[in-house]
């Protein structure tokens, strides 16, 4: 009997772990871009007001733009209250584009639907939530790690 290669790559996704580890693969890939940048914007907190100011932002947002990118980067990596979490950055990366990145230069077009991009990895961790490798499940009693060690 031969088995295809789709058939084979469809099984292999089909597998609960292939699920919990893509997850836990997309949360902390998307966390290591919000943590440093977050990190960023306090290391230069002066510079950064400046820049906001350049685009009409509200300078006074910026402790709320450091607790989104670098709290919630942070907790999104460990998988706590990762659905409203993935939610709050899916969405302030489609505003950050919408106010920084519309240039015409390729430069800033990229950028653009970079930050797009990234917003719609962050509406599947909406949807799909952290997994069961995460504080949410544990939290919730679900995670497979707690089980398996306890049980």
């Amino acid at each position: 009997m031969q088995i295809g290669v789709q058939t084979l790559a469809a099984r292999f996704v089909a597998l609960p772990v292939f699920g919990d580890a893509a997850s836990l693969a997309a949360r902390l890939l998307v966390a290591s871009l919000f943590i440093p940048e977050g990190w960023g914007k306090i290391a230069d907190y002066a510079g950064t007001q400046s820049y906001m100011a350049q685009f009409g932002v509200e300078p006074r947002l910026l402790p709320l733009v450091i607790a989104l990118e670098l709290g919630g980067g942070l907790a999104l990596a460990l998988g706590l209250a990762a659905r409203p979490l993935a939610l709050a950055l899916g969405l302030f990366s489609v505003v950050t584009a919408l106010i920084f990145h519309e240039g015409a230069d390729y430069s800033e077009t990229l950028e653009f639907r970079k930050d797009f991009a990234i917003a719609g990895g962050l509406f599947a961790l909406t949807a799909l939530g952290a997994g069961a490798w995460s504080l949410d499940a544990l939290l919730a009693g679900r995670s497979k790690l707690w089980q398996a060690r306890s049980g």
